[in-house]
Parts: C-alpha cells; structure tokens; sequence
C-alpha cells in the first residue's frame, strides 16, 4: 500500500485584530524548546507563516488523526507567544509579507522582487512510487485530474482585504512564479531529468527544488508530490485531498504499466482548467478532465471518484471519500465558508476569528 504523507502552511495571525504576525521563528523556537513533536514544524519564505510535514502513514485514519494532532500543536506553541493559527491560504486581511531570513530565501527576494512579497499558502501531498519512471508515468497519466483537487481544495477567496471573485486566488497568484503550472508530457524519468536540468541551468532558478510543476518527483523522497491544493480550512478536506491524491496515483500508475497513453491534452488547455477551477471552486462547472468541456462541479467530481474508485475501494478508503465529497459539496469548501462567514458579519477579522477556531476543528 502507498504511503502518504501531507505538508501544510499555516498562517500566523494576531487573535484580536487578524493581521498576520511575522512571528515564525519565535514559534519554531517554542517548538524545539518543547521537544514534542518540534521536528515536524519548519520555517518558510515568509515569517508570517508555519509549515508542518507528517509522517508517511498507509492507513488514512492515521494521517487524519496527525494532520488535527500537528495544527493543535501549531496552535499551542504559537499561542505561547500570543498568536493564533489559521489555515487560510492567502490573508483575507491587508499584509506586508516579510521574507525570512537565510541565505536562499533573500536570493529569491533579490531575484523575483514583487512577487517574493506575495504571501501564499499550500497543501502539499507525497504519495510513495516505486521508482523515478513509475513517477513519471504518474505525473504524465494525472495531468488533467488535477484541477479538480484544486477546486475541491479551494481555500483563498480574499485578498488584500477584497473579494477576489476566484476561490482559489492564491493558485492564480503562484503562477508568477517562473517554473509553475502542468507539464506536458515527459514520458520517462530521463526526459523528466533532463528538463531539470536544462531550467536549472538557465539560472532562473537557483536549483531543482524550485522547480515548482503541479505534480513532481520529491528530491528527498520516493514520491510523487501533488502541489495544487490550497491549505485546506478543516483537518479533514486536508485527509480527503491526500486520499484521492493515493487513489489518483495509483490509479495513473496502472494505466502507466498497462502502457495506456496519457490524456494529450496540451498544457494550453490545462492550464484552462487550473485557471476555471481556481475561478468556481465547486460553486459552479469545472471543466471535465476527459473532454476539457463544461459540466456542473457535481459531475465532475462524481467523475474523479469514478476514475479512482477501484484503487480507493482496494485500500479501503472509498466509502470514506465518498462522504468527505458529498459533504464538501453540500457544505462548501473552504472558499465558500469564508464568503458566507464575510456575508454574516460584515468584516473580515470576524472571517479570520472564525476560521481560527474553524482550524482546529
């Protein structure tokens, strides 16, 4: 059975008024202090935000149960020092992002100016493969699924203190970085490196760890990471998004063996479905990965558990999807959750209040 495991960027936040505070350092420092857990938790570009990573776990109930045990954590070692977590993934409030400290992170300030200042946060899911052609041939086979991920995720509909009209916003915002978005097709690990290589060399970008494509080969890990998800407001559209990412690599890797040849749709027309996801979320039609044509996001999540339910009902894991969809689609993403919170009270510190609390339900 596949292992998973989950990364996710929370924003750290002023409990009174909502503003993100640049108190990251002072947090991890809490953490290694306390000595529990504290080699989980890991700084980012900027200081207003808190990564944590879990364990590669086979059994999903496990990776849910870390997921909630890691943001508790989050939250009471950033409460020690007076702020709050929320996993938000742009600030619904005014921000002036500050860049962390280091080496790196100022050489991309230095290099990509403005769009260093560009406060984002993701879900970032590994799934195991066997080898770095197996990893390939999953990226190649997923290509198109991707977008539905994204709009199930979708997690960012302010920013700068206005109503962006998208729901995933900060998936639009990362596309100004250089080496983002969906690839086309590589069709082996030799490809796949060389291309690497070949952007590494331009000197656009610093190493291979920024290369930042939808779905990549980890350079630490024997995974494959999926990284179009927004940081997701509940714990458990985090563990819904990591079991159809399984299900999805799974289910890419046997049409990969089975020398099945990938979708072939070009990235023009992939990068329409990324855009329409981030701009519906699941509010309106998402654009079917089979036809690149218009349907209600109903339909096409329907179809995304289709495609991967053999490999969900093998681990075990597709009655639990099943739920975790219908409620997301009845109760509404993380985008929605936001616009009917901002609906309720009129004011967005009410919305980041409540999607504290929201965090660590």
């Amino acid at each position: 059975m596949r292992t998973v495991g989950v990364e996710e960027e929370l924003l750290l936040v002023a409990p009174e008024t909502g503003e993100p505070r640049a108190l990251s350092a002072a947090v991890l420092a809490r953490a290694a202090h306390d000595g529990t857990n504290g080699d989980v938790f890991e700084k980012e570009l900027h200081s207003q935000m808190l990564e944590f990573a879990t364990h590669p776990q086979s059994k999903m109930a496990e990776l849910a149960a870390e997921i909630v045990r890691c943001r508790k954590e989050a939250a009471r070692h950033a409460g020690e020092i007076g702020c709050a977590v929320a996993a938000l993934a742009t600030s619904p409030l005014p921000v002036s992002p500050t860049v962390a400290m280091g080496r790196r992170y100022q050489w991309m300030a230095e290099q990509y100016g403005i769009t260093s200042n560009d406060l984002v946060l993701g879900c970032h899911v590994h799934v195991s493969v066997e080898s770095d052609d197996e990893g390939v041939g999953v990226i190649d086979q997923m290509q198109p699924w991707l977008p539905v991920l994204a709009a199930l995720s979708a997690n960012s509909p302010f920013w700068q203190g206005e109503d962006t009209r998208y729901s995933s916003y900060r998936s639009r915002v990362w596309q100004r970085w250089p080496s983002t978005g969906p690839t086309e097709v590589f069709g082996s690990a030799e490809r796949y490196h060389r291309r690497v290589a070949d952007m590494v060399a331009t000197g656009v970008i610093l190493d291979e760890a920024m290369v930042y494509f939808d779905a990549r080969l980890s350079r630490q890990y024997p995974t494959v990471e999926l990284r179009v998800a927004d940081v997701c407001l509940h714990a458990s559209t985090a563990a819904l998004i990591a079991t159809l990412a399984r299900g999805l690599v799974e289910t890419s890797a046997r049409e990969w063996r089975a020398g099945r040849k990938p979708s072939g749709h070009s990235v023009s027309l992939l990068r329409l479905a990324a855009w329409r996801a981030a701009r519906s979320g699941l509010t309106e039609e998402l654009l079917h990965p089979a036809t690149m044509r218009r349907l209600p996001a109903e339909t096409v999540v329907r179809a995304l558990l289709d495609h991967v339910g053999d490999a969900l009902a093998e681990t075990g894991d597709l009655e639990r999807a099943q739920e975790g969809c219908a409620e997301l689609l009845r109760r509404g993403n993380g985008a929605r959750i936001q616009r009917e919170l901002m609906a309720r009270t009129g004011s967005l510190r009410e919305v980041v209040a409540e999607c504290v609390r929201h965090t660590q339900e």
